[in-house]
């Protein structure tokens, strides 16, 4: 069989399609990434086939990457100003490969896939990363716009699928030029590609653990949840460099922020190393390309990298400090080491929250990061032997989890 996997994003929203794509192929079955254009030698390197599709990354661009990771405003710009204006160049670059494609199979941001697939009528899945995607006013979400939303929940499902109405109203606009490619192609307006009409009618892939995203009941029928797809096995090896460092007796508090609140980092690595310093703690710092200006201002105590292997860096961690990205979120999970989370954008805080409430961590607000902040919080985890407890306890489940296998034989069992 032939399979076509789009994705549009970061690292995190390439990887559960390497880690699937791997384990189809390993089956015998052909399959492409179709996504920007900065991928492909990632995708080649594991042995997929590539297809160039707009609108391409742009995470170098700083600028872009502020209004991106902006609490408040982050996901509008990803949506009204990235992915919306090129949806007719999206549909036009997926015809090629999508003509050679068995099956399609589209990520949250990928709103070509679904008109791609109607007027074709090719077998479609979608899949969803974050829990939060369902917007189930049974486990309503924390939104980035407005956290404090979530005090609601415990309002019930009626009040909070009253709220979800009212945004799904505002938000209306946004998919415009969906509707206007749906009616130049001869579709009908079809379900609002926001909500609704992103899930596939035939399958969808909820590629998480049901211990983080426990499934509700207003989630579509034909929904299976697979468990974290990792791209990389829990032993990774970690450099020559790294692995002498943390091979230290005291474990090391770990800070990261993932592949894209990274390039908004602002001083959050250099109240990092003070902290740090001041818990009289080791630490490592991931901290991407500027970890070679950091570096020389450490002490021996410390060291900055620009990468590092997450499963085998997380495993040897005191405490893991990253900003809530779902793929950390799950590395960390299945590392079983508490965790601090410091949400930025997008589905970070409804990552965090989800966190807290497996008792595996705390949350601390961008917006209320200081030295003094961040040293209570870290304080705290460390101190937490329940959080220690909980977090053991999953990570051994999470370890024994197949995602990327199990989403592979329930895709290639729906249409093989």
């Amino acid at each position: 069989m032939k399979i076509l996997m789009c994705s549009f994003g970061s690292h995190g929203d390439v990887n559960p399609y390497l880690a699937l794509g791997r384990e189809l192929l390993q089956r015998g079955h052909a399959v492409t990434i179709a996504t920007s254009s900065g991928y492909r030698d990632l995708i080649e390197r594991h042995g997929l086939c590539f297809a160039p599709v707009r609108p391409e990354n742009r995470m170098e661009d700083v600028d872009l990457m502020k209004r991106v990771m902006d609490a408040r405003h982050g996901t509008e710009t990803v949506v009204r100003q990235i992915v919306m204006p090129a949806i007719r160049d999206t549909y036009q670059d997926l015809l090629a490969p999508a003509s050679k494609a068995d099956v399609l199979v589209s990520h949250v941001l990928t709103y070509a896939v679904p008109i791609l697939a109607e007027k074709t009528g090719q077998p479609w899945a979608s899949t969803v990363l974050s829990p939060m995607v369902f917007f189930s006013p049974h486990e309503p979400p924390v939104l980035a716009p407005l956290p404090g939303l979530a005090k609601l929940r415990c309002l019930g499902p009626g009040i909070n699928g009253w709220l979800f109405r009212q945004l799904k109203r505002i938000s209306r606009s946004w998919s415009q030029p969906v509707a206007d490619l749906r009616r130049e192609l001869g579709l009908p307006s079809g379900l609002d590609p926001l909500w609704e009409g992103q899930h596939s009618p035939h399958l969808v892939l909820a590629m998480f653990s049901p211990l983080f995203g426990p499934p509700q009941p207003d989630w579509p029928a034909n929904v299976e949840v697979t468990g974290f797809p990792f791209l990389d096995h829990s032993d990774t090896p970690l450099n020559a460099e790294l692995e002498q460092f943390v091979a230290g007796k005291e474990r090391p508090i770990v800070f990261t922020l993932g592949s894209a609140a990274v390039k908004v980092a602002g001083e959050f690595y250099r109240i990092a190393a003070r902290v740090a310093k001041k818990l009289n703690r080791r630490a490592v710092l991931v901290a991407g390309s500027a970890a070679d200006a950091l570096k020389p201002e450490l002490p021996a105590s410390m060291t900055a990298v620009e990468w590092a292997s997450f499963p085998g860096l997380f495993a040897r961690a005191a405490v893991v400090v990253h900003s809530g990205g779902v793929g950390t979120t799950a590395q960390a999970l299945r590392a079983g080491v508490p965790q601090l989370v410091v949400p930025f954008a997008h589905d970070q805080f409804d990552n965090a929250d989800r966190v807290r409430r497996m008792g595996t961590g705390r949350i601390l607000f961008r917006s209320r990061i200081t030295e003094k902040s961040l040293s209570r919080e870290l304080e705290r985890v460390l101190a937490d032997n329940g959080a220690m407890r909980s977090s053991n306890e999953i990570g051994r489940v999470i370890s024994d989890e197949r995602g990327a296998a199990k989403a592979a034989e329930i895709l290639l069992n729906r249409w093989s």
